[in-house]
């Protein structure tokens, strides 16, 4: 049995974590702003009221925590707003950058004290935020926001591996949730975190930093 932490736990892929997670027989704890009812029903750890923008905020969640060990740290909060050139929205830009990339990173080194060697970091990214995937320009906010969440996951994997603590950067794939607008051509949130469970379960020390899709395909930067 292992400790896991997820943010963003409400809906979508974060709550879907928190469900197999718990099935499996790992604890959980979810954070988000607040409970949806689905993840209430669930009957796992809930700490809710938790804004990842801000510093006092992730503070009190740790203060909460008081020292528990984390054995994976799921980073899966983010928000996608479309951002056009003809409809450039710098304030979207930063709130997208705020939350998908300084909140992990926030997260991640407020949790630092709660992980040990043979902690697992996870930062849920987007292939949107792959440079040499991007073939269709547009969404300035989101895909900014991931290449730079997705270099901070780099730069984490080599700053952790001294402590033994392994961290993935996951593409989750295209997914019938509440952000994609339940696509009709995507796979569902069970799929998809089953996929990324696997990516976890087999990230090692000698793997930290690796850019995957769920489906276990390496991606281009």
């Amino acid at each position: 049995m292992a400790n896991y932490l997820i943010t963003g736990a409400n809906r979508g892929i974060g709550y879907e974590f928190c469900r197999q997670l718990q099935a499996r027989g790992d604890t959980v704890i979810a954070v988000c702003r607040s409970a949806s009812d689905e993840l209430q029903a669930l009957g796992v750890r809930i700490e809710a009221g938790v804004d990842i923008t801000s510093d006092r905020s992730v503070a009190d969640l740790c203060d909460r925590l008081q020292g528990l060990s984390i054995d994976g740290l799921i980073n899966n909060a983010g928000i996608l707003e479309r951002v056009t050139l003809e409809k450039l929205d710098f304030e979207s830009i930063r709130k997208q950058f705020e939350v998908n990339a300084l909140g992990a990173l926030r997260v991640t080194h407020a949790l630092l004290p709660n992980l040990k060697s043979g902690s697992k970091v996870i930062l849920m990214t987007s292939r949107m935020g792959s440079i040499d995937d991007n073939t269709s320009g547009g969404s300035y906010g989101y895909r900014m926001s991931k290449v730079a969440l997705s270099m901070a996951g780099k730069s984490l994997s080599h700053d952790l591996k001294s402590s033994g603590i392994a961290v993935a950067i996951l593409h989750p794939g295209l997914v019938q949730t509440r952000m994609t607008n339940f696509t009709s051509g995507g796979i569902t949130p069970e799929v998809a975190v089953k996929g990324l469970l696997q990516r976890i379960d087999e990230l090692n020390l000698d793997n930290t930093g690796t850019f995957w899709h769920s489906n276990g395909e390496v991606l281009p930067w």
